[in-house]
């Protein structure tokens, strides 16, 4: 569906329930530029703060994590 800005001022709420549905709002503005309607998701609450430590047993760092990899070990020493 396309509209101009002006037919967009005044069918708002019925675009709105389109780009609700799927079907894609194309604005035409003033200066020849086209703006799409669409309709975003809402992103989930937040449950809460991670805490340090949450992560424990879940993997291990290697004892040779800090250790020079093998292709760089001529230019860490």
């Amino acid at each position: 569906m396309e509209v101009t800005l002006a037919e967009a001022q005044q069918r708002l709420p019925e675009l709105l329930a389109a780009a609700e549905t799927g079907e894609g709002v194309a604005i035409l503005g003033p200066s020849g530029r086209v703006f799409c309607l669409t309709a975003v998701r809402p992103r989930p609450p937040v449950t809460g703060v991670p805490k340090a430590g949450s992560c424990q047993g879940i993997f291990v760092v290697p004892k040779d994590f800090k250790a020079p990899l093998d292709g760089l070990r001529e230019y860490v020493e």
